[in-house]
C-alpha cells in the first residue's frame, strides 16, 4: 500500500515510491528507492515536500509508525504488488541484475524495445500537444526519463542499440529517445554527478521540442530541403528553448541544449556561432549525441551509416565537436558499437554483439558471411579478446555495399 508523507517525518527504512514536490530540482537519479539515513537528511534538504512510501517494501523495525495525512491532506492508497502479479519493469529489473548491477544485452533488448515504444508515443503526444496550441508539459516526461536512466544504468548500450533502428516514420520521435540514452551513457562515462547525468538525459529527451513547430511538409519532406525550408529549420532550436521556458523548465543547462545543440566548437553552427568556452560542457555533449543518432538513423531523405562508419567521420569533422569528449563518446559507445559490420582477417564478415570492457578493439561478434565464398556460413558468436593474433578486426564494411538489409536481425537476441 502507498501512503503520502511529508518529507520531515520521514525515517530511515522507508521505501521511496514516487516524489511528489518539483521533480525537475531535486538531486536524485532514482525516484524510487530505500532510505538510509544519508538520503533522508538529502530528501529533508531538497525542495521536495512530500513523497509516497510503498509500505509494502519499506523495511521498518516494529515500533516505527508511518505518519499519516488527515482528512483534510492528499491521501494516495493503492494496493501493493504480490509475487504472483509481479510483472512490470521493477520485476523484470530484480530477476536479471547480477552482482555489478549491469545485466546482459539480451536481459536489457526486451525492455529497450518496450521503452522505445512507450517513449515514441510519449514525445509524438508532445509534439501533439504543442501543435494543438497546448504548450510543453515536461513534467509528463518523468516515467520515461526514469525508463530510459534506468536501461542505461542496466545496460549502457542496448537502448541506444535499439533506438537506432528507428524507421524515418518515427524518427522524429525515438530521435529524442536516442538522445537522452546517449546524454546518459557519455555522462556516465565522465562520472558525473547524478544530479547532472539526470539532467544531461532530461535535456537530450527535450532538446529538439521546437521541431513541433515546423511545418510538417517541411519536417518530414523526403528530398534536400530548398534555402527556405532551411532557414526555416534553423529555427527550431530558438523554437525550443522558447517552449521549455513556457512549459516550466527553469535548468540554465536544459534550456542551453535546446537552444545550442547545433553550435559547433569552432564557432560554425548555428543559431547564434558560439564556440569554446561558450559552451557549457552538456551542450557540447549533445552535439556529439545529437549528431550520433542522427546519421546512424534512418531518415525520410536518406538511409542510416554504419555505427562505426559514423564514428570515423565524425571524428574526422575538424572544429565540429569537442576532441575530449568526443573521445569519451566513443569509449562509451565502442570503436566498434553494436550493429557494426566488420571484416575479420580470416575474411569472413561479422556483426559486433557486445563490447568487451577489457578492449575496445576486440568485442564479440557474429560471424554470419564468407568474402571468398560469397554467401552466408552458419551463424557463429567469436569473442576477439581470447581468439589471439588468428582472427581480429581489419576494417569496417558497409552493409549497402554488400546488399544486407536488415542486419539488426543478425545481432538481436
Amino acid at each position: 500500500m502507498l501512503q503520502t508523507v511529508d518529507v520531515a517525518d520521514l525515517r530511515p527504512g522507508m521505501y521511496v515510491h514516487k516524489l511528489l514536490g518539483p521533480w525537475m530540482q531535486h538531486p536524485f537519479w532514482r525516484t524510487s528507492f530505500l532510505l538510509d539515513a544519508e538520503r533522508v537528511a538529502e530528501l529533508q534538504d531538497s525542495g521536495v515536500e512530500q513523497v509516497l512510501v510503498d509500505l509494502s517494501r519499506s523495511e521498518l523495525a516494529g515500533d516505527v509508525d508511518v505518519p499519516t495525512q488527515d482528512a483534510t491532506g492528499p491521501v494516495h492508497a493503492e494496493p501493493a504488488a504480490t509475487p504472483s502479479s509481479d510483472t512490470g519493469a521493477d520485476a523484470d529489473r530484480r530477476r536479471v541484475i547480477v552482482a555489478d548491477g549491469t545485466v546482459s544485452l539480451a536481459s536489457e533488448i526486451s525492455r529497450a524495445r518496450r521503452i522505445c515504444d512507450e517513449g515514441r508515443d510519449a514525445v509524438e503526444a508532445m509534439f501533439r500537444e504543442v501543435r494543438l496550441g497546448r504548450g510543453v508539459d515536461a513534467g509528463h516526461v518523468l516515467p520515461l526519463l526514469d525508463e530510459i536512466t534506468g536501461s542505461v544504468d542496466r545496460h549502457p548500450t542496448a537502448l541506444v542499440s535499439v533506438a537506432r533502428l528507428k524507421d524515418a516514420d518515427s524518427y522524429t520521435y525515438l530521435h529524442s529517445v536516442a538522445v537522452g540514452a546517449l546524454m546518459a551513457m557519455l555522462a556516465r562515462q565522465l562520472q558525473l554527478p547524478d544530479d547532472q547525468v539526470r539532467e544531461a538525459a532530461l535535456g537530450g529527451l527535450l532538446h529538439d521540442m521546437g521541431k513541433a513547430m515546423l511545418p510538417l511538409e517541411v519536417l518530414n519532406k523526403p528530398g534536400k530541403l530548398t534555402d527556405n525550408e532551411f532557414a526555416i529549420v534553423r529555427q527550431h532550436p530558438v523554437h525550443g528553448e522558447r517552449l521549455l521556458r513556457d512549459g516550466g523548465i527553469t535548468q540554465e543547462a536544459i534550456l542551453h541544449i535546446a537552444r545550442h545543440h547545433h553550435e559547433k566548437v569552432n564557432g560554425a553552427g548555428y543559431p547564434q556561432r558560439l564556440s569554446g568556452a561558450e559552451l557549457p560542457l552538456l551542450t557540447r555533449m549533445s552535439a556529439i549525441c545529437d549528431v550520433y543518432d542522427a546519421i546512424t538513423s534512418n531518415r525520410p531523405y536518406k538511409t542510416g551509416w554504419d555505427p562505426a562508419e559514423s564514428l570515423r567521420r565524425m571524428a574526422s569533422w575538424q572544429g565540429h565537436f569537442d576532441e575530449t569528449l568526443m573521445k569519451s563518446f566513443v569509449r562509451s559507445v565502442g570503436i566498434y558499437p553494436i550493429g557494426a559490420l566488420v571484416r575479420l582477417s580470416s575474411e569472413r564478415l561479422a556483426v559486433v554483439v557486445e563490447q568487451n570492457p577489457a578492449t575496445l578493439l576486440a568485442p564479440r561478434v557474429r560471424v554470419f558471411y564468407s568474402v571468398r565464398l560469397r554467401k552466408h556460413v552458419l551463424m557463429t558468436d567469436l569473442d576477439l579478446a581470447t581468439a589471439g593474433e588468428h582472427e581480429r578486426i581489419v576494417g569496417v564494411e558497409s552493409p549497402e555495399k554488400w546488399g544486407f538489409r536488415d542486419l539488426e536481425k543478425v545481432w538481436l537476441p
